[in-house]
């Protein structure tokens, strides 16, 4: 009896512990969200590195709109791709990437992983060839060498598909043209030393090839959508508000950009240096200011070239249900 009466105290004793143990839990759960958000360090990312900046000067844009208890994490990528295998493996919550990369990751999860909840920039990316080279139609690019950001984001989609479209057969290793997946800074040292012909990037990086290795722009995508916003559908299902809410501090961030353009240069270069060691002249981020638009709009329709575009490429073997891609607060 002794022994049976000490069992039921230990298991009740357990079970106020246990019950304890979840009140506290579900408390810090419910007070404590902590969000996990990719960028890359270009000025197609104007918010992510504004919003960091601002976090360096002592204030946090996104957690001083969000409420107690909300923990802004930021973690870099080269481009979309990577972003995306982090957005697969729940590393990340909300991510600023290009529209291809989100339209092939919801097409490869079936509509399961992904929602795209604003827009971030338009504008911004070109292809830049050598200045002495006699490069202007698809066709004087045959045998030639164009760097691209990484396999399968933005700019990579869209290079392949204007060589295609120019009547050059294009392969995703080779083909009449080479395009060659290289880091942005990477293309940088390639383009001087000539081991590139072109390159299609973004933000700084077309002004620094044409300012540091005079680069030419030969196409110009002034209306391009170059940045979106991301959600990974487990984490907004868990805290649509939350999210709602973001996207809301996200529209502000981008309006508060728009009305203070030098400030928000300024900020851009200050954390450029300060987290990614790349300093930036003033000449550099004015030259390449014009070049964006900052926008929280998006709309499906204007999406669907880009899907058309990943389709001719090989990325996508057919149009997936789009119905799902964009959930706007």
């Amino acid at each position: 009896m002794i022994i049976r009466r000490l069992k039921r105290r230990q298991i009740l004793a357990m079970a106020i512990a246990t019950g304890f143990w979840a009140a506290e839990s579900t408390v810090s759960n419910a007070t404590s969200v902590t969000i996990r958000i990719g960028h890359f360090p270009n000025i197609t990312h104007v918010q992510a590195l504004v919003a960091r900046s601002f976090e360096h000067r002592g204030r946090s844009w996104f957690a001083d709109r969000l409420g107690p208890g909300v923990v802004i994490e930021w973690y870099a990528y080269n481009a979309g791709p990577s972003a995306m295998e982090a957005i697969f493996a729940g590393s990340l919550d909300l991510a600023y990437v290009g529209p291809n990369p989100a339209i092939n990751a919801y097409a490869r999860s079936g509509g399961a992983e992904i929602r795209i909840v604003a827009g971030a920039v338009n504008g911004g990316s070109a292809l830049v060839v050598q200045p002495e080279e006699r490069l202007a139609a698809p066709k004087d690019f045959r045998g030639r060498r164009i760097g691209t950001p990484q396999f399968g984001n933005t700019q990579d989609v869209a290079a392949r598909a204007w060589l295609r479209d120019g009547g050059l057969r294009i392969t995703q290793a080779g083909g009449d043209a080479y395009v060659v997946p290289t880091s942005n800074p990477e293309q940088l040292s390639l383009f001087k030393t000539r081991q590139l012909d072109a390159v299609w990037t973004v933000e700084p990086w077309v002004s620094r090839l044409e300012l540091e290795a005079a680069g030419k722009v030969l196409i110009e995508e002034r209306q391009a959508i170059t940045t979106v916003l991301i959600s990974r559908v487990g984490f907004l299902e868990q805290h649509r508000d939350l999210v709602h809410r973001f996207v809301q501090a996200h529209r502000e961030l981008g309006e508060w950009i728009s009305r203070h353009p030098e400030e928000a240069q300024a900020m851009v270069r200050e954390e450029l240096k300060a987290d990614f060691r790349v300093t930036m002249s003033p000449e550099l981020t004015s030259r390449a200011w014009p070049r964006i638009s900052v926008t929280s709009d998006i709309a499906l329709s204007a999406l669907q070239e880009y899907v058309a575009k990943a389709q001719r490429v090989g990325f996508l073997d057919a149009i997936p249900d789009l119905s799902q891609l964009v959930e706007l607060p």
